[in-house]
């Protein structure tokens, strides 16, 4: 999906996916569709390569991505070469609005994003089904989606755990089966693997020994693939999360300005996008991405945005 010299970082940037999912629709004549599109431009301006954009659910969970509004967004981006947009797709009936959109590579050309919980309870409680259930409808859907030359990028969430509520104990999957779900996800045809830690519960050392294990026995390809996309309270924290896997080959991270996101069912905001990037500046890291212009978009999205649209970070 890009391509880019070994030794260097891919760093998507995931705020308007994942922060106008949770818009309100009292804020929605601020968070508006043309503010979304001279958002996604600036970001592209500041040299980010790949975007989380949009995200086919259903207008009712989150009124900031109904189909038109969809449309008109996609279309005020439209295809820049060289940059990567992914939209999310939960099951069929986002497919048909990913589809009717123009989002495919006769249209805006879109990668397909397709996500389940490593955790039952959360997937159910997510996306309404199993995960034996998801996984079997993704199977169909990429049937098509593959037949129609539509890129795919796949997302495990709580892939380092769920915690139900407050006071209960954190479920952890088993790594076995995070390394099944993830060789079944690249036999699916993802072109990248991205694993989520939804609510922040992992520290560095456990984040490490989950990735260490996934990356055993992979070769190079395998281990460009896979992406990391962190929650935290604590925006350092996932910064140094990040770090910590950065040091044993990871490549690909998720972030958001200002750290602002989160997960319709609840969840932490994400690693600010100012941070990742200046973390890896000041390692002598290349990310592409000039760290004054994203800033400088900080600072706007701060004052134009976040300060006038209330969004709870966490249940």
């Amino acid at each position: 999906m890009d391509e880019r010299p070994i030794g260097d970082v891919a760093v998507t940037d995931v705020t308007l996916r994942e922060y106008g999912q949770n818009v309100p629709a009292s804020s929605l004549q601020i968070f508006s569709p043309q503010v979304r599109i001279d958002l996604a431009l600036k970001l592209i301006e500041a040299g980010f390569r790949r975007l989380e954009v949009l995200s086919c659910v259903h207008p009712r969970i989150s009124p900031a991505m109904d189909e038109e509004t969809i449309r008109t967004i996609a279309g005020g981006v439209g295809r820049t070469d060289g940059v990567n947009l992914v939209t999310l797709v939960p099951n069929r009936a986002g497919y048909r609005t990913f589809l009717s959109a123009g989002l495919g590579p006769d249209g805006y050309n879109h990668a397909l994003g397709i996500f389940f919980s490593a955790v039952e309870a959360h997937n159910r409680r997510n996306l309404g089904r199993t995960i034996q259930e998801t996984l079997d409808e993704y199977g169909m859907i990429l049937k098509d989606a593959f037949r129609r030359k539509i890129p795919v990028a796949a997302y495990i969430s709580a892939a380092l755990g769920y915690r139900p509520a407050p006071a209960e104990a954190i479920v952890r999957p088993e790594a076995h089966k995070i390394r099944e779900y993830l060789d079944r996800l690249f036999d699916m045809g993802a072109a990248t693997v991205t694993l989520s830690d939804l609510q922040g519960v992992a520290d560095e050392e456990e984040t490490k020994g989950l990735f260490a294990i996934l990356l055993k026995d992979r070769n190079q390809e395998a281990m460009e693939r896979l992406a990391y996309h962190p929650h935290h309270v604590r925006g350092d924290r996932a910064i140094a999360n990040s770090k910590a896997l950065y040091g044993i080959g990871i490549r690909r991270f998720d972030a958001s300005i200002g750290g602002v996101g989160g997960c319709v069912t609840g969840a932490p905001g994400n690693q600010p996008t100012e941070g990742l990037v200046a973390l890896f500046e000041n390692m002598g890291v290349r990310t592409g991405i000039d760290l004054k212009k994203v800033r400088k978009i900080g600072r706007l999205v701060e004052r134009e945005l976040y300060s006038k649209i209330n969004i709870e970070k966490a249940e």
